[in-house]
């Protein structure tokens, strides 16, 4: 057998291999250790297996990644995100659908300092619908814009799906937190028209809260401000060069453990409970990267990411159209697998054929942090959804029909993003260069 019908079919036996319930990480490193040791020798896919997972486990660079989830993870467990909606309650909780768009500011602001997604949805599940329940908010919406503004941390840094992408294609880390700025407050502010769209077509769904005197507004502006320190620290010193993204990963998390202890809102209970989440989610997002760096070597003898490149390209339609397909993919495949998953087992076959359209890698990258966004709130993995359930107990059924209005404001988004890539690339080309 060829190589690259080897490489064929050891794609169809991963997602069959998926389908029977193995974890996709044991699966990827499982197939490409025996199809490197089928195409080379045993010895060498032994040696492959051991020295790429004690590259990844042992990678000063990597170490990013559980950094910047218990910067996230203690931010969660202490009362900062409460203080953050509380505060911007006061501002926008009088206006039509305020309570909603408080969630929405208030979950824009916390990505600031947290990159994931399940702690962002499960944190203001339970304090924004409580909330709006007490106002007497629609089920619909009060459960659709908690389980869409989860997905923000996709975009607006630190977040940890552009920094397994940098990783993947050798981009800056800097420059792709830079890039998802602007669409992500731009993804923020359409979920603000949405609401009070909706909320002006169905006055009765989202009853306003009581105006707050400037008094009360003013007092609340010092946790802004602390949001804004820390945000600079951390995305500036990646930027001008202060310190590596490891670095600001660091200082990060000293920024918020340092907030949190100073207002005693972090016990020591909730300090170890942000450690053993942290280690989960790094622990299995490493093992996916280490899974993905074996399946990567095993393709790359196989030569498919370089000929899947060269057939892509030379398909007989416009670019475009071929951008959409491969997009397309990434959201198909996140209906099977996992999204994140999918994208760091996708990316490697992809990036080639995108960079040989002449596509720039930090435009891919927010597109494709895009349609994991859209991912994680459409059927059947939709992990945000599962979250936001788990947590308020509305059926299934009401979450998705709440999510429905946002999904098309992400789609809007990303159409826009697509027609004018310049509105990624136009911070960080300004800030740090081409």
């Amino acid at each position: 057998m060829s190589e690259i019908a080897t490489g064929i079919l050891a794609l169809f036996v991963l997602i069959f291999l998926f389908l029977t319930g193995l974890e996709l990480a044991f699966a990827m490193a499982a197939l490409g250790f025996v199809g490197f040791a089928y195409l080379v020798s045993f010895s060498a896919a032994s040696n492959l297996l051991v020295k790429d997972f004690f590259d990844t486990f042992s990678s000063y660079g990597f170490t990013v990644i559980p950094l910047f989830v218990l910067m996230g993870q203690v931010a969660s467990n202490s009362n900062i995100a409460k203080r953050l909606y509380m505060a911007t309650h006061k501002f926008v909780g009088h206006i039509p659908g305020g309570i909603a768009m408080t969630t929405v500011v208030g979950a824009t602001l916390f990505k600031a300092m947290c990159g994931s997604t399940l702690a962002t949805a499960a944190t203001f599940a339970g304090i924004a619908i409580p909330e709006m329940d007490r106002y007497g908010y629609d089920k619909k919406l009060s459960t659709g814009v908690v389980a869409s503004v989860g997905t923000l941390g996709m975009l607006i840094p630190p977040s940890i799906v552009l920094i397994i992408y940098s990783m993947i294609v050798e981009e800056s880390i800097g420059k792709m937190f830079l890039a998802g700025i602007i669409p992500g407050l731009l993804i923020s502010t359409f979920f603000m028209f949405v609401i009070y769209g909706w909320v002006t077509l169905k006055p009765e769904i989202a009853p306003r809260a009581e105006r707050v005197g400037w008094g009360e507004r003013v007092k609340a502006l010092p946790e802004f401000m602390w949001v804004a320190i820390i945000f600079v620290v951390v995305i500036g010193g990646i930027m001008w060069g202060w310190f590596s993204p490891t670095e600001a990963g660091s200082m990060g998390t000293f920024a918020v453990l340092a907030l949190a202890a100073a207002r005693r809102e972090l016990t020591l209970r909730g300090f170890l409970k942000s450690i053993d989440e942290s280690l989960r989610t790094a622990c299995m997002v490493l093992m996916l990267i280490a899974g993905s760096t074996v399946l990567g070597h095993f393709l790359a003898v196989t030569e498919i990411p370089f000929v899947a490149a060269d057939w892509i390209t030379g398909l007989p339609f416009h670019p475009s159209f071929i951008m959409v397909i491969i997009i397309a993919v990434y959201l198909i495949g996140g209906s099977f697998i996992d999204d994140l998953a999918f994208m760091i087992l996708a990316t490697p076959i992809f990036f080639p054929a995108v960079v040989k359209l002449g596509y720039d890698p930090m435009w891919f990258g927010i597109m494709i942090a895009i349609t994991v966004m859209i991912g994680v709130i459409i059927p059947p993995v939709a992990i945000c959804v599962f979250v936001v359930k788990s947590i308020t107990g509305v059926p299934m059924g009401i979450i998705y029909r709440g999510c429905l209005p946002f999904l098309l404001s992400l789609l809007g988004c990303a159409i826009l993003l697509f027609l004018f890539p310049q509105i990624v690339v136009f911070l960080p080309n300004l800030l740090m260069g081409n």
